[in-house]
């Protein structure tokens, strides 16, 4: 075989390897295809490269290479080294190196994904959560944006007699307050305190 077959053979397997995957109830329940492509945009936004064709989202993001430059693009020289070439243990590197650079970033420690997650496709959900906490976790970030467009503050000015206005009103929130009394609530019995034992 030459190198071209080996490629298309290899893509394929991967495309087999995701359709298998993708039926599990336990993998697809958990995915979301319209995050992902909303994620992939955004990273392909951001970086000013597509994603590699023919291959499916984790795959691309399997090595990390493409996680690390979103850091740096994000915040430049906050990954030292990406490894682009080498065994297994460089492309796990790398991952590990995204991670870190997520916390340097502001992204919540409960955000980030374990690398397994990603190198196993074990969890690809949670590695789309990560990249959706690195897009809000600089709000001040000008370029563009992923998931819902953060809030911006909204202050108001109220005067002394709209402030004391408001004092006196009940507010039904949680529904009608008439006949809002505890009378006949019985909550069990009475507690007994033993003394002595």
């Amino acid at each position: 075989m030459t190198d071209g077959s080996a490629t298309t053979v290899q893509k394929k397997k991967t495309n087999e390897k995701y359709i298998s995957s993708s039926r599990s109830p336990q993998v697809a329940g958990k995915r979301d295809r319209d995050q992902e492509r909303e994620a992939q945009h955004w990273i392909e936004t951001v970086i000013g490269e597509k994603f590699p064709a023919g291959y499916v989202y984790e795959d691309c993001l399997r090595d990390g290479i493409l996680l690390c430059r979103l850091m740096n693009r994000l915040s430049p020289g906050i990954v030292p080294k990406i490894n682009t070439s080498g065994g297994d243990y460089k492309m796990m590197d790398n991952i590990n190196q995204f991670q870190k650079a997520c916390i340097k970033y502001g992204v919540a420690d409960v955000d980030l994904f374990q690398t397994t997650d990603l190198w196993d496709r074990k969890n690809v959900a949670l590695v789309t959560t990560t990249i959706f906490a690195v897009g809000r976790a600089h709000p001040e970030f000008r370029g563009p944006y992923l998931g819902p467009r953060p809030a911006e503050e909204n202050r108001r000015e109220f005067t002394e007699e709209q402030l004391r206005a408001g004092e006196g009103l009940i507010g039904l929130q949680a529904g009608s307050n008439k006949g809002a009394t505890q009378a006949g609530l019985n909550f069990g019995a009475t507690r007994k305190i033993l003394l002595g034992k």
